[in-house]
């Protein structure tokens, strides 16, 4: 592996251990700064916060790294992480945590900028495997991340911010002196109007081959957010689970998504291609969720936790596919449009899938999941419509 490589993925755990730091401890702390216990529409408001700013600006440094190189973007970016991270560390203010979490998910739209930097310097036919590979090192800084964040948040709450401010300068440090640029910034005039949001989506929108591939990557990223807003509700009412059973459960499943991401899906790509890889991903998901649907046993829920896990191999070769099908000077482009679609799903997935939850809990708590298999039958629907060559440029 080379050096640039093996940089940008200790960047991407860096990252996401910086990210996933604070998870544990942003309750408790809205509770001590807003003096009351029911933070829930609080901590949702934030939640909302953080992803709208990826949305929207995610798309905005894509352009930008097309523009000026992806190396000056990315070293911004995490600069801002740190200085964010510190003011957070010390605020007394409620409103100002509120832009410091704005903030922070300006910065985390370098998501873009990284994905961008892994399609400069792999071959065509190497970039499923090694975005599974960003997909396992992003996994495992989030599976690190919460785990330090609440020993660090039991000593105090505002520990983790300083650890996440720490570890995004040994980040900063690590790319301003490992990492070389990987694109040849455009000499061509700047066209400002580049900077709007919106245009990379409409831009996307009118590429006749990426619309049914983003389409997917749209509903299968909307179904991702059914376990992070649900699964800790859904266990602990149907199954009782307690807070260690929880933690253990999520644990494993981070683990095996780095195993997944790491090993599995180089070897089922040779075996299947990327279409079948892609529909094999979507049928282990499928069928996991079905069974949690009815499970009336708490051994059940944990042995499906592998199914889920290895279910996400689908999504690095959707990138894949979506990388292939737009030419080199419009990756950044493209992956600003990726994550803001990522983003779309974080923003309205908990919404929605909280508000189901709460409407069929008093009966049957597994309504939830059979919405996701019917997002993921839909598509199905749409991936057997895309040809077995997709994402080959002419």
């Amino acid at each position: 592996m080379s050096r640039p490589l093996v940089v940008i993925f200790a960047t991407i755990a860096l990252d996401a251990a910086g990210i996933a730091l604070i998870f544990p401890i942003l309750p408790g702390l809205l509770r001590s700064m807003a003096g009351t216990e029911d933070v829930s529409a609080l901590f949702g408001a934030m939640l909302a916060l953080y992803a709208f700013m990826q949305f929207v600006f995610t798309p905005v440094l894509g352009v930008l790294s097309d523009r000026f190189g992806r190396r000056p973007v990315l070293l911004l970016s995490l600069a801002g992480s740190t200085i964010d991270y510190l003011v957070m560390a010390f605020t007394p203010y409620l409103w100002l945590l509120f832009a410091g979490r704005a903030i922070a998910g300006l910065t985390a739209a370098n998501t873009a900028v990284i994905t961008a930097y892994i399609a400069d310097i792999t071959p065509e036919a190497e970039r499923a495997r090694r975005f599974g590979l960003f997909q396992a090192f992003f996994g495992a800084g989030f599976v690190m991340g919460p785990v330090i964040g609440g020993l660090l948040g039991d000593i105090s709450l505002r520990d983790p911010f300083l650890a996440a401010a720490a570890l995004n300068g040994v980040n900063l440090s690590i790319a301003l002196f490992l990492l070389p640029e990987s694109h040849r910034p455009e000499r061509k005039p700047f066209d400002w109007r580049a900077l709007n949001p919106f245009a990379p989506l409409r831009w996307a929108l009118t590429f006749r081959a990426l619309i049914p591939l983003l389409a997917v990557f749209l509903l299968v990223s909307l179904v991702g957010q059914t376990y992070s807003t649900v699964w800790v509700l859904f266990v602990t009412d149907r199954f009782r689970w307690t807070g260690t059973d929880i933690g253990l459960s999520l644990g494993v499943f981070g683990a095996l998504v780095v195993i997944a991401q790491a090993f599995a899906i180089g070897p089922v790509t040779r075996w299947l291609g990327e279409r079948g890889t892609l529909l094999l991903g979507i049928a282990c998901e499928t069928v996991a969720l079905l069974i949690l649907a009815f499970a009336q046993a708490g051994w059940i829920a944990f042995a499906l936790i592998p199914l889920i896990a290895f279910g996400g191999i689908g999504v690095p070769v959707l990138r894949s596919l979506q990388t292939n099908a737009v030419d080199r000077e419009r990756q950044g482009q493209l992956q600003g449009v990726i994550a803001s679609f990522v983003s779309l799903a974080a923003i309205f997935g908990p919404l929605v899938f909280s508000w189901i939850y709460a409407l069929s809990s008093p009966g049957w708590t597994g309504l939830v999941w059979i919405v996701g298999v019917a997002i993921y039958a839909l598509a199905v629907l749409i991936v057997l419509t895309v040809p077995n060559n997709a994402g080959q440029r002419p």
